[in-house]
């Protein structure tokens, strides 16, 4: 099922993907119903049978040559290359077979084109950067000079935007190369080598005579997908070629009214896994005209700190509430545990392959599986918690300008940020965040409710002033006013007075410096995403936060000592005073914090001993390590808080509790 989307003034066509699995299968010529095992093994055949293919391809093209050829869209008669990968090979004459005595029809021929052509079409980009830095080698390869900097920028292709790490890791693979051979690559494909081949069946280069996809009409949750499979490895005709049916249960976020697409098959774990590509028409970013802005500032222990800003038809920039923290602490010193947890695995495996040493030992042999085993489910685990972790921050985040009506989410741009300087396990910490993925997700989910994702240059956004630029003064604690530390911010200007978390008033700084800077928002033509790329310091000057007219007359109550004893009350505490006998008819008793009392169930993340914005179990009985049952997020350890809104005036200092 494919067509164009019906598309009103202001709506836009989104392409996203799901995950679905393919369960079972009839076999339409023989009516057998086929089990997932079953279903899985003739999937593999049709795949095994296209990665050899593949494999092929790659390894006959694999070359500066042909690589430009195919990157440069024309074709040696002057036409303009098509933009399926598999036409443009069939354009190019570079064909392919199936081995000796294997019959596959054509569409089989397609899928494989199309991987291959991918393939080679993606390794342009890295072909170009390693060209580039071996132009520009530098004298020292562990660090480079300012003019070597501007030179190797200057020799890759769009390099004057390019992250420095990826320059950097590209010097640090080019220079283990010649540690090991003594010499520097000629090029990437010296320097990499040909790729891994994945097993996988890209249905979307077939037409109706290899895979058909067609939606229910009586459940919009359902899809029937139809294609052909071999029944044998080596399928000596077209009657070793039987059409089956697979029933596919779409997931909740395809919408009903979305136009689906022939999936990507793979095999994984005996199961075959299907990625669900569909189209449908979401709300237009627009690039420029924003009034409220998500300003959002990534953390250590505090992932992420978020919060919105108005711009006023004066052009004046004011807050809206105090903002709110996205704190990962617990899940982030998991992943410090798995990760080191890993790197003892690794080098044990390295110490039994020194032992090997080539020689034969069946016990030592079959010790390194059962660890190469475990290094694989370590691997995974590190894995489905960071996917876990992105797209909850990314949900929260989303959340919270969907709350403010935002229409701009402003994230600074720390692509260029580099680990090294604070110490072994803060570096270590700082190079296992998931920016990256969080920015995915992040950009994935506001598409679709029509919310631009802009990343803006994070210089100096912790170092000035929100309020007036003025360069802040960082202490360890509010109430250790002259001590030196890192979180806490101060404005030496008595005139502002400013005061608050180093974070609250970083995202301050972001969102003020995008709503001024929104005019200068470009589309980067290689991602496609909305970046602003430089500050100018006119505009720059007007990305100051004005402070509420009720802030000048309230009292600053930051803590600046030691709290006093309190005395005796005449009344007890609340929590400690017993609740009213429930009296009859409608009325109910007095509550106990923030646990109602008008359901007989307390729902989830309510429980009487935590906030209401606390996504965590209690913590009166100790940790009890039964998943997200009695909090709302995907973790015990993951805390949230929203933000304020502009119903509560903000003090100017932000000391107290966000969560």
């Amino acid at each position: 099922m494919s067509g164009k989307l019906r598309l009103v003034e202001g709506e836009a066509a989104r392409t996203a993907c799901a995950r679905a699995v393919l369960r079972a299968g009839v076999d339409e010529a023989t009516g057998e119903v086929l089990s997932r095992a079953v279903l899985a093994q003739r999937v593999g055949r049709c795949a095994d049978l296209v990665a050899g293919m593949v494999a092929t391809l790659i390894g006959e093209h694999w070359n500066r040559v042909d690589v430009e050829v195919l990157a440069g869209g024309v074709d040696p008669g002057g036409r303009r290359l098509p933009s399926n990968a598999w036409m443009a090979l069939r354009r190019l004459g570079w064909a392919v077979t199936a081995p000796g005595g294997v019959r596959v029809n054509d569409r089989v021929v397609r899928m494989a084109q199309e991987q291959a052509g991918r393939a080679l079409r993606s390794v342009k980009w890295r072909a170009d950067v390693t060209v580039g830095v071996l132009a520009a080698w530098p004298a020292d390869s562990r660090k480079r000079t300012p003019a070597e900097w501007d030179q190797v920028r200057a020799s890759i292709p769009g390099g004057q935007h390019l992250p420095s790490n990826v320059i950097k890791g590209r010097t640090r693979q080019i220079a283990t190369f010649a540690k090991a051979n003594g010499r520097l690559p000629v090029d990437v494909f010296e320097l990499e080598g040909v790729p891994r081949i994945p097993r996988m069946l890209l249905l979307a280069a077939c037409d109706r005579q290899q895979a058909i996809i067609e939606r229910s009409d009586t459940d919009p949750g359902r899809a029937l997908l139809r294609l052909q499979l071999p029944t044998r490895p080596d399928p000596r005709g077209y009657r070793d070629w039987t059409w089956v049916a697979c029933p596919i249960r779409l997931p909740s976020t395809v919408p009903a009214s979305a136009v689906l697409h022939l999936p990507t098959l793979r095999v994984t774990d005996g199961t075959v896994r299907a990625d669900m590509a569909y189209t449908h028409a979401v709300p237009k970013a627009r690039a420029t005209g924003h009034s409220v802005a998500l300003g959002v500032d990534w953390g250590l222990n505090t992932l992420l700190s978020a919060g919105a800003l108005r711009l006023q038809a004066d052009g004046r920039v004011t807050a809206l509430g105090a903002g709110g923290q996205f704190r990962a602490a617990g899940i982030l010193a998991k992943q410090h545990r798995l990760r080191r947890l890993s790197e003892r695995l690794h080098a044990k495996a390295d110490q039994y392959a020194r032992l090997l040493g080539g020689r034969p030992d069946e016990q030592l042999r079959a010790k390194q599986e059962v660890l190469a085993g475990e290094i694989r489910h370590v691997s995974t685990r590190r894995s489905n918690l960071n996917n876990a972790l992105a797209w909850a921050a990314a949900r929260w985040m989303v959340d919270q300008a969907i709350a403010a009506r935002a229409t701009v989410i402003y994230l600074e741009d720390l692509r260029s940020m580099e680990a090294k300087g604070m110490g072994r396990t803060l570096n270590t910490r700082l190079s296992q965040q998931v920016r990256g993925k969080i920015s995915d997700r992040i950009r994935h989910l506001a598409a679709e409710h029509g919310i631009a994702v802009v990343t803006v240059p994070a210089r100096n956004t912790s170092k000035h002033c929100p309020q007036c630029l003025t360069p802040l003064q960082h202490r360890k604690a509010p109430d250790r006013p002259t001590t030196p530390g890192w979180k806490w911010a101060i404005c030496p200007n008595t005139g502002c007075g400013w005061q608050g978390d180093r974070d609250h008033g970083a995202w301050r700084r972001i969102a003020a410096r995008g709503l001024t800077h929104q005019g200068k928002t470009v589309t980067d033509k290689t991602t496609g995403a909305m970046v602003i790329r430089t500050v100018v310091d006119t505009l720059e000057a007007a990305a100051v936060v004005t402070p509420s007219t009720s802030n000048a007359t309230r009292r600053d109550r930051s803590k600046t000592g030691p709290t006093r004893p309190r005395t005796s009350r005449p009344a007890p505490r609340r929590r400690r005073a017993p609740s009213p006998t429930r009296p009859h008819g409608q009325a109910g008793k007095r509550p106990e914090g923030h646990a109602p009392t008008d359901r007989p169930r307390l729902p989830r993340a309510a429980h009487r001993h935590q906030g209401v914005n606390t996504i965590s179990t209690p913590t009166i009985a100790g940790h009890r390590p039964r998943g997200a049952a009695l909090g709302a997020g995907f973790h015990l350890h993951v805390h949230a808080s929203p933000p304020r809104w502009e119903t509560i005036p903000e003090t100017p200092s932000d000391s107290r509790s966000l969560s």
